[in-house]
């Protein structure tokens, strides 16, 4: 959403909430399958300012790149939230959010919240939260 041009009430407020954020020190990551997710969309858009302002988010947040541990725990993860009949996905799809719980379930020693729009499917695999809600318990 932050790689949305501005002068959108919903845009602007995300922007402000995550700026609100940072500015009281929150450690903020930007994970590899989101930022994929995004610019594969605004790449296909021909949206090269929504690339610009996704590059600008790499370069002022910490970037979480993938590895090979992240994507065996993601396999894994796939495979069990399948065998629990709780998808959260096409069976052929790469499914992302497994991949994003797996990389915030790799992050132990910290408290990992994923700010999200899509919380039904990633709240059970990790803790995620509408972005809006941390907006009220975080003040």
């Amino acid at each position: 959403m932050v790689t949305h041009r501005g002068g959108v009430p919903e845009v602007d407020a995300c922007k402000r909430w995550l700026l609100a954020l940072a500015e009281r020190g929150v450690r903020i990551g930007i994970p590899e399958i989101a930022d994929y997710e995004v610019r594969r969309e605004l790449l296909r858009a021909g949206k090269m300012r929504g690339i610009e302002r996704l590059d600008a988010l790499r370069e002022t947040f910490e970037y979480l790149p993938l590895s090979t541990v992240v994507m065996r725990d993601a396999a894994s993860l796939w495979a069990e939230v399948r065998k629990r009949g709780q998808p959260t996905a096409d069976p052929k799809a790469l499914d992302a959010d497994v991949i994003l719980a797996a990389q915030a379930r790799r992050m132990a020693a910290a408290e990992v919240v994923i700010a999200t729009t899509n919380v039904r499917h990633l709240s059970r695999l990790v803790d995620a939260k509408l972005w809006r809600d941390l907006v009220a318990d975080n003040g």
